[in-house]
């Protein structure tokens, strides 16, 4: 689960989402509100082909975002409903290409990307695809709270039963998530938690914390 602290202690996502959901819903609602009065009759019965051109392109912005939002909402419904099947599977290609599907995104930006994983691990018991949602979702999540210079760190190592897998940037404390991102870590979460995997994250540094059940040793 995600919990949501400023300290450096550990918090749930959904915790998160919910503390920022009224927020998030009503940063959606509010353009809406301002979209429906700019687009009444009254308001473009006055307006020129110009003025309606640039009405027209900021509404597209507005209905996007709130467009994205509530996808966010319908794919943690859909996460919290799944019950995936699991099996055991080799982590470190996992990462490696969740690590891949996002670095450009980075280097574009001026943002260093830094995997740090063992030679070898333990196959963990997870669903593949969900596993790599969440990693995605968790890379994209700092990415957008780093700025230009950061450094994100993906970390990975092992425990007795589990394999722990962090994303941190040192650099980076954040005293409050934004809605959206909010949003896509509690789907991470969601997806996490149906595999019987834990998301904890702490906001100072940011850091977001995976841990993997390790698949059972074959008879």
């Amino acid at each position: 689960m995600i919990s949501h602290t400023t300290s450096g202690e550990s918090s749930s996502a959904s915790e998160i989402l919910c503390s920022n959901l009224a927020e998030g819903i009503h940063a959606a609602a509010q353009p809406l509100t301002v979209l429906l009065a700019s687009l009444s009759r009254c308001n473009t019965d006055r307006m020129n082909s110009d003025e309606l051109r640039e009405l027209t392109a900021s509404s597209a912005v507005q209905v996007q975002r709130v467009c994205t939002f509530f996808s966010g909402l319908q794919q943690l419904v859909m996460a919290e409903s799944i019950k995936p099947q699991l099996s055991p599977t080799p982590i470190l290609p996992v990462l490696a290409y969740a690590v891949d599907g996002v670095n450009l995104v980075f280097q574009q930006n001026g943002i260093t990307l830094s995997s740090v994983v063992p030679e070898t691990c333990p196959p963990v018991l997870i669903n593949r695809a969900l596993t790599l949602q969440a990693l995605s979702r968790v890379l994209l999540v700092v990415y957008g709270l780093s700025g230009v210079q950061d450094t994100v760190e993906l970390i990975t190592s092992s425990s007795a039963n589990a394999v722990q897998i962090v994303v941190r940037n040192l650099h980076l404390p954040v005293a409050v998530i934004n809605p959206e991102a909010s949003l896509s870590l509690a789907v991470a979460e969601a997806n996490m938690r149906s595999q019987q995997a834990g998301l904890s994250l702490s906001l100072q540094p940011f850091t977001v914390r995976i841990d993997l059940p390790k698949a059972p040793l074959a008879d």
